[in-house]
C-alpha cells in the first residue's frame, strides 16, 4: 500500500479512532511491527480474526488511511489540542505500570497508545506529584465540601489533583485545586474538544488555562458507559494514590479504587455517615483486602503517598479552653463550686480532696486569676465564669 501514514504518531491516532483503548491484541501487534506497519496489516487483513471484525467497518469506509490521518490531525489542531505518544518528554512513564495488571481475563487494561491533551502544561511534570480524588456524581454537600478542601490543601502543598471531570466529587476536587492556584488534570471519557458533561463546560475552560484535559479518544468521540470504566485505569495509574470521597457499592469510583490497589498505589478514603448510601461503597473499602487508609486531611494523604518513614501528619490543633490552663488542684476546687452557690474553705477542701491549707492558698490564687470571688468569708464562682 502506498497511501499509508508515514508518521508513527499519526498512525497511532488512526488506530485509536478504530480500536478502543487498552486492547491487548492491537497492543501486541504494535509491539511486533510498529504503528505504521500495523496500519498496513489491518488494511490488508493480515491480523487475527477478532481484530479484523473490530476494524472491518472502518476499513470498508476508508480507502485511504493517510487521508483519514490527515483529517484527525486537522480536527486535533482545530480544537487547540495535541497528541502525546510513549517516548515523548511529556509522556507520564508511570502509565507503563498498567502492564502489571492486565491479563487474559482483563485484556483491555493495557497502557494508552496515545493521549489527546489540551492545556499548555507538561503532563509528565504535572503528574510527578499527583493525587487522584474521585467519588460519587450524586454527592452530598458534606462530600463536596470534603473533596474541595482536601484538593485545595493538596494544591497549596504543591500536589496536582487528578480526577474525571464529572459532576459531584470530581468537580469539587478540580475546583478546590484551582481555587488555591494549583494545577489539575481531568481524564475524560470523550473527545477533548467537547468534554463531558456539558454542564461543567465553564470548569473545563478554566482547566485548559490552569491544568490539562486528557483523553485516549480523538476529537468528536462521544462519551459511552464503557469508556468511563476504561479511563479509570488511567486516573489510577497517573497518580501516586487515590482518595475516594463518597461512593455507592457499584460505582466508577470503586472501579478506580480497585485499579489503584492492583497497581500498588496508595488507596485512601474519607469516612461519611454510616446512614448515608453515598458512603456505603467507601466504608466497604476498609473491609476489603486492599489496605485502604482512612484519611481526613491533606497532611495525612501526603504522609501516605510519600511513603512509610516520612514525618507523621501533625495532630489537628486542639481547641483550648481557659479551664485547660488550670493546675489539677485549681481545677478540682473550681469543679467543687456549685453554680450560683457559696461554700466555705473547709467544705470546698473536702469536696476537692485537698488539705484545707492548700485549698486556702489555691483559692487566693484563683481569685487573682478571676475564677472565684470571696463573699462574707465564703467562696463562689466569679460571675464572668458562670455560663
Amino acid at each position: 500500500m502506498t497511501n499509508l501514514p508515514d508518521d508513527p504518531r499519526h498512525a497511532l491516532m488512526l488506530l485509536s479512532s478504530m480500536v478502543e483503548p487498552g486492547d491487548a491484541e492491537l497492543d501486541d501487534l504494535l509491539g511486533d511491527v510498529g504503528p505504521v506497519e500495523a496500519v498496513r496489516c489491518i488494511w490488508e487483513g493480515e491480523i487475527p480474526e477478532r481484530l479484523r471484525r473490530i476494524t472491518s467497518a472502518a476499513v470498508a469506509c476508508t480507502r485511504n488511511p493517510r487521508e483519514r490521518c490527515e483529517a484527525l490531525v486537522s480536527a486535533t489542531e482545530a480544537c487547540g489540542s495535541r497528541v502525546l505518544i510513549p517516548g515523548d518528554p511529556e509522556w507520564p512513564e508511570q502509565l507503563r505500570d498498567l502492564l502489571l495488571i492486565c491479563d487474559t481475563d482483563e485484556p483491555h487494561l493495557r497502557p494508552p497508545r496515545c493521549l489527546w491533551v489540551r492545556g499548555d502544561g507538561d503532563l509528565a511534570a504535572m503528574c510527578r506529584r499527583s493525587v487522584a480524588i474521585v467519588g460519587a456524581r450524586a454527592a452530598s454537600g458534606y462530600g463536596k465540601h470534603v473533596a474541595q478542601f482536601l484538593a485545595a490543601d493538596l494544591a497549596e502543598a504543591g500536589w496536582t489533583v487528578v480526577s474525571g471531570g464529572a459532576l459531584g466529587i470530581d468537580r469539587a476536587a478540580h475546583m478546590g485545586s484551582m481555587g488555591r492556584g494549583g494545577p489539575t488534570v481531568a481524564v475524560l471519557a470523550s473527545g477533548v474538544e467537547q468534554p463531558y458533561p456539558q454542564s461543567n463546560r465553564s470548569m473545563f475552560d478554566v482547566i485548559v488555562q490552569k491544568g490539562m484535559l486528557v483523553s485516549e479518544w480523538p476529537p468528536c468521540s462521544s462519551p459511552m458507559k464503557h469508556r468511563f470504566l476504561t479511563r479509570n485505569r488511567v486516573i489510577a495509574a497517573l497518580a501516586a494514590g487515590t482518595v475516594v470521597v463518597e461512593a455507592g457499592m457499584r460505582s466508577g469510583a470503586r472501579n478506580t479504587a480497585r485499579h489503584t490497589a492492583e497497581l500498588e498505589r496508595v488507596l485512601m478514603f474519607t469516612p461519611g455517615p454510616v446512614t448515608s448510601s453515598s458512603s456505603v461503597g467507601v466504608h466497604r473499602l476498609a473491609r476489603e483486602p486492599w489496605a485502604a487508609r482512612l484519611v481526613t486531611r491533606a497532611e495525612e494523604v501526603i504522609e501516605d503517598v510519600t511513603g512509610i518513614g516520612g514525618p507523621m501528619a501533625p495532630e489537628p490543633p486542639r481547641q483550648r479552653r481557659p479551664f485547660d490552663d488550670l493546675t489539677e488542684v485549681q481545677a478540682r476546687l473550681v469543679e467543687a463550686l456549685p453554680l450560683g452557690f457559696v461554700r466555705d474553705e473547709g467544705r470546698l477542701a473536702a469536696a476537692a480532696g485537698v488539705p484545707v491549707v492548700t485549698a486556702a492558698e489555691t483559692l487566693d490564687r484563683l481569685r487573682e486569676l478571676g475564677w472565684v470571688e470571696l463573699q462574707d468569708g465564703r467562696w463562689r464562682l466569679a460571675r464572668s465564669k458562670v455560663k
